[in-house]
C-alpha cells in the first residue's frame, strides 16, 4: 500500500457526511453527481484495451510482480500485446492523473494502478471519464465513493505471510531454538524490514510472526522502517542492523533485494515477499509469500466483456490463486511443503484464523476484545469506526479484509519491537 498525505482545497462548501466527503475537491469533482452518467464502454475480446500505471519499473519486486501478472493475464485471455500499455516510473502525485488520461487518449478502456498514493489521481480521472473502468490495487474509497466506474482490489495475503513466516518457524527449529532444540531452549529474535508503519505493513509483519511463533511461540520480533517502498541502500542497512542487533532470521515488506542481499552476506535465513531470491541467494533464501495479481486482471477483463458488474472491493485468496507461496528454497527446512500443504487446505476450509484472540497479547498480556474498533472508512482524522471482531472457527478472531480489500490490523501487539516509528 503506498500512502501519501493530500491536502485537499475544495472550492465550494461541502455537506459534512460521510458520503460527500469522499467527493474530494478536484477539480473534476466539484460537479454534482447527478450531473455526471456513467455508461460504461461496451468491451469485446478485440476492443478491450488496458493500461497499467506502476509506481517504479522491474527493478522494484513489487512492481515487477504487477508487471509480470500482467502478462500471465494477457496471455490467458488470449490478448494481442498492443492490447495493453503499460507506463512505468509514475510517482504518487499529478503525474499518475496525466498519465490515466494519456491511457484514456491511447484508447484504453480499463485502467489499473497499483500504488496507494495514486489512489485521489485515478479518481480524479475515473470522475472526468466515466466510461472507462478504473481499477485500484491496494486502495480504500472505492466503496463508499460508489462512483460507478472506480474499483478498488487487494488480497488477503496475510494469509502467505502466515504461511512463510510457519517457513520461518520450522527453519529456526532446524537451526536448533525452540523446545528441545539443539541450544537449550534459546528463544530467537527474528527482524523484519518494513517501508511504513501502514496498516498494510503491520498486517503483514503480524501475520508474518504469528506464523514463526505457531512453530517457536517463544520467538521475538525487532521490526526497522526505511520511510520508503523501494530504497535498496536502506534496505540493506535495516537488515544488517538488524543482524547486528541479533536477529537470526530476517524477512521483509519493501521493495528492493537489499535485505537479501545483506542476509547473503551475513549468511542469515531470509523470507522474501514478492519474488524468489533463489537464483541471487541460495543457501539464504527460504521462501516466501506474493499476491498474483493475473486472476484481478483476468476477472476485471471478464467481467466487463459480459456486462457484469465489478465488486468496489476485490479480495482475492488462496482459492482464488491470487495468494500464494513462492517455491521453497534450497535452504527451506526439510518438510516445509507438506506443513505448508496441510495449513492452505485448513485456511481454505475456515479451520485456521491466522488473527485468532488467542494466539497475541496486546499491552503487555491484555487481549483484544469483541467491541474493537478499527479505522476502516477512509478519513483524514484515521478515526477507528468498524467492530472488526467476529466469532472465527474456534472463538473470536480479528476479521482482516472482511470490511474492506485493504488491510486495516493496525495493532502492535506483544512480542514485536519496533526500532524505530518516524516512518
Amino acid at each position: 500500500m503506498k500512502k501519501r498525505t493530500l491536502v485537499l482545497v475544495l472550492a465550494v462548501a461541502l455537506v459534512a457526511t460521510l458520503s460527500v466527503g469522499l467527493i474530494f475537491g478536484l477539480a473534476a469533482c466539484n460537479s454534482k453527481e447527478a450531473d455526471r452518467e456513467v455508461k460504461l464502454d461496451q468491451l469485446t475480446k478485440q476492443n478491450v484495451k488496458i493500461g497499467l500505471i506502476c509506481l517504479h519499473d522491474e527493478n522494484s519486486t513489487y512492481d515487477k510482480n504487477f508487471i509480470d501478472a500482467m502478462e500471465t493475464a494477457r496471455t490467458n485471455l488470449g490478448l494481442a500485446t498492443n492490447q495493453v500499455v503499460i507506463k512505468k516510473n509514475i510517482p504518487e502525485g499529478p503525474e499518475c492523473y496525466d498519465a490515466a488520461v494519456d491511457l484514456v487518449g491511447q484508447g484504453c478502456n480499463i485502467i489499473f494502478a497499483d500504488s496507494f498514493g495514486h489512489e485521489d489521481y485515478m479518481m480524479q480521472a475515473a470522475w472526468e471519464y466515466p466510461t472507462v473502468r478504473f481499477c485500484h490495487a491496494t486502495g480504500t474509497k472505492a466503496r463508499t465513493a460508489n462512483y460507478g466506474n472506480y474499483y478498488n482490489a487487494f488480497a488477503s495475503i496475510y494469509e502467505g505471510r502466515y504461511l512463510a513466516g510457519v517457513v520461518a518457524g520450522l527453519k529456526l527449529k532446524e537451526m536448533g531454538y525452540g523446545e528441545g532444540g539443539s541450544l537449550n531452549n534459546a528463544t530467537p529474535k527474528v527482524g523484519y524490514v518494513g517501508a511504513f508503519t501502514y496498516a498494510e505493513v503491520i498486517s503483514g509483519y503480524t501475520s508474518w510472526f504469528l506464523g514463526v511463533r505457531s512453530i517457536v511461540p517463544g520467538a521475538t520480533m525487532d521490526v526497522r522502517f526505511t520511510g520508503s517502498w523501494y530504497n535498496e541502500t536502506a534496505e540493506k542497512e535495516a537488515a544488517t542492523a538488524l543482524i547486528n542487533g541479533g536477529c537470526v532470521l530476517i524477512s521483509q515488506h519493501a521493495d528492493s533485494m537489499g535485505a537479501p542481499t545483506a542476509c547473503k552476506e551475513k549468511n542469515v535465513p531470509n523470507v522474501t515477499y514478492n519474488i524468489s531470491t533463489e537464483a541471487e541467494c541460495s543457501g539464504t533464501y527460504i521462501g516466501g509469500s506474493r499476491i498474483n495479481w493475473a486472476p484481478y486482471y483476468e476477472y476485471v477483463v471478464n467481467q466487463a466483456i459480459a456486462g457484469k458488474p465489478i465488486a468496489y472491493d476485490y479480495v482475492g485468496t488462496l482459492a482464488t490463486g491470487s495468494v500464494e507461496l513462492l517455491q521453497l528454497g534450497t535452504a527451506a527446512p526439510q518438510g516445509a511443503q507438506d506443513t505448508i500443504n496441510a495449513l492452505v487446505e485448513k485456511l481454505e476450509k475456515g479451520e485456521l484464523d491466522v488473527f485468532d484472540l488467542d494466539n497475541f497479547t496486546v499491552n503487555n498480556g491484555q487481549k483484544l476484545t469483541a467491541d474493537f474498533l478499527a479505522d476502516v472508512v477512509t478519513d483524514d482524522a484515521f478515526v477507528a469506526d468498524t467492530m472488526v471482531v467476529e466469532n472465527g472457527h474456534d472463538g473470536l478472531v480479528f476479521k482482516e479484509s472482511n470490511k474492506r480489500s485493504a488491510p486495516y490490523f493496525d495493532v502492535q501487539i506483544d512480542g514485536i519491537t519496533l526500532i524505530n516509528k518516524e516512518f
